[in-house]
């Protein structure tokens, strides 16, 4: 007969989930014995940089992928990169070991004490089967549960359970399948189609969604056609539409009064793909202008519901898109892109417009940039030209750490692509055991590190909360190239944008590192 871990093993084969990112215990050995041979096990050396791996590698793939941690301390190590996979909507499995059931109660050594509740609130669903013969059927819904809610789920299994021999009838979960679809009525779409049709002056919001779920030319082809001012909506993890289209009018600030103000003159908004809204600074004032309404198209059935004004819509964004462009006539007006504007220079060091410069002149247009610079972040927007789909990735419920690890999961999970990882030295420090990774298995990744000795997005703050003398945002000495070194990744500084560019042009053959002593700014 058949033990759990050989059904479940072929059950996570037959579907596709052959690549787990893991730090193990000694809880988790039994199930990571006997793989079959498709299966590619991925060591990470913290349990954060392990779930940063993972959800750029889901990212970039858009299929559920097996994460393995270790029991309660594990799992609690990497709850700080789970929140940027929540808020990405990254469908990660987690499984954890458990102690042996006969000891859990005891609160043996490494048992995880109420495993389902140690994750929650953030994953979506966690579990811990009520015995082995369970264990299939839960790992199952695990997968599925991820798929439905795209959503991180948790499974904490007991390691005495992957011996037990099965009888044929717990294979069953091997052929099943869970599929969703959210097509909205055909009312519900003509309503949408109207409203939209006799708006005066209506204007698109897009959300990371949209770039999620293969929408990003589809996006630009609704907008286009019926000559659409686009914004982003604020604090993307992704970039929905290409940033400087003759209709993007950038990214909306995460402030309440922000967002009004950039929506004055306008009487409908329509929000594809996003929360309203992600805001981070707190500036209260009125949610829209006057004579201004919002409508939101999203498959998130809690950002619908916890929405503070506006209506909503919970369907499948892609189908209303079609609906759109089906429904109304085009009011196209060719326009030309933007022209890239020229850097600001620095003062004693590069200014990060000049790095930014830099990787959009040399980079192949096809480069996926994973970005963890948060003080830089005009900056980046005023220099970068991104017209494909999946260019940009960033943390997104703004949890450091997710930079170099989500990096080396993105040039794992799609090699085809070039992946170059910006990030600050404040940031870098949270994943930077994620270079080993890199080194180990050989992934092409660019990383430019940004040091400028200070945790720069928090001075800025610092001035908005009028706290100008709170300690601890100076970070001296820290040198990235003896780091990268240590962990097998040729790296180098450069104070000199010319060396820059001939470094950034020069093909990669495996990771490699560049720090940039860079000029302190702000986010603006």
């Amino acid at each position: 007969m058949p033990t759990v871990r050989r059904i479940v093993h072929e059950f996570l084969e037959r579907r596709g989930l052959t690549t787990i990112f893991g730090n193990p215990g000694s809880n988790e050995l039994p199930f990571l014995t006997e793989l079959p041979e498709s299966f590619r096990y991925v060591l990470g050396l913290h349990e954060g940089v392990v779930v940063g791996m993972a959800d750029g590698f889901s990212q970039v793939t858009g299929k559920p992928v097996l994460v393995n941690l270790h029991s309660a301390s594990g799992s609690g190590n990497a709850m700080g990169a789970l929140t940027n996979a929540v808020y990405s909507r990254s469908p990660l499995v987690l499984t954890a070991g458990q102690q042996v059931r006969s000891a859990v109660g005891m609160e043996a050594m490494l048992a995880n004490v109420d495993a389902a509740q140690l994750m929650k609130p953030l994953v979506g669903w966690a579990g811990e089967p009520t015995c082995a013969g369970d264990v299939p059927r839960s790992l199952a819904q695990a997968v599925f549960e991820a798929e439905l809610r795209r959503r991180p789920t948790y499974l904490s299994v007991p390691y005495d359970d992957w011996d037990v021999e099965l009888d044929s009838s717990a294979a069953v979960t091997l052929g099943r399948d869970v599929r969703r679809g959210l097509v909205p009525a055909e009312a519900v779409s003509a309503e949408l189609v109207d409203r939209v049709g006799e708006a005066r002056n209506p204007v698109l919001v897009l959300g990371g969604d949209i770039d999620a779920d293969g929408l990003f030319d589809r996006a630009v082809a609704l907008a286009e056609h019926l000559n659409l001012p686009t914004w982003v909506a604020p604090s993307p993890h992704r970039l929905p539409f290409p940033n400087r289209h003759p209709l993007a009018r950038g990214v909306l600030p995460a402030a309440i009064a922000g967002v009004a103000r950039a929506f004055e003159g306008h009487d409908l908004v329509l929000v594809l793909g996003a929360p309203v809204f992600r805001y981070h600074q707190h500036v209260p004032g009125e949610y829209l202008p006057a004579g201004c309404s919002l409508v939101q198209v999203t498959d998130d059935a809690g950002a619908a519901a916890r929405a503070p004004f506006g209506e909503a819509l919970v369907a499948d964004p892609g189908a209303v898109i079609e609906a759109l462009l089906a429904g109304l006539p085009s009011r196209r007006v060719e326009r030309p892109f933007t022209p890239n504007p020229e850097p600001a220079v620095g003062e004693g060091a590069l200014h990060p417009e000049q790095v930014f410069a830099a990787l959009r002149d040399t980079g192949a247009d096809d480069t996926r940039y994973v970005v963890e610079s948060t003080s830089t972040n005009g900056s980046w927007w005023r220099q970068m030209d991104l017209r494909r789909p999946g260019s940009y990735l960033f943390p997104a419920s703004g949890g450091l750490g997710f930079g170099l690890p989500a990096a080396v999961g993105a040039g794992l999970g799609r090699p085809d692509r070039p992946v170059v990882a910006v990030v600050g030295d404040g940031s870098a420090n949270y994943g930077v055991t994620a270079l080993w990774t890199a080194a180990q298995h050989r992934v092409p990744v660019t990383f430019v590190i940004l040091r400028n000795g200070t945790y720069g997005a928090l001075r800025w703050f610092a001035g908005l909360l009028g706290t100008p003398d709170a300690p601890g945002v100076d970070i001296p000495g820290l040198d990235f190239t003896s780091i990268a070194e240590g962990y097998g990744v040729p790296a180098v500084t450069v104070t000199d944008v010319e060396d820059l560019r001939s470094r950034l042009k020069a093909p990669a053959d495996g990771p490699r590192l560049i720090q940039v002593d860079t000029q302190p700014t702000t986010p603006d």
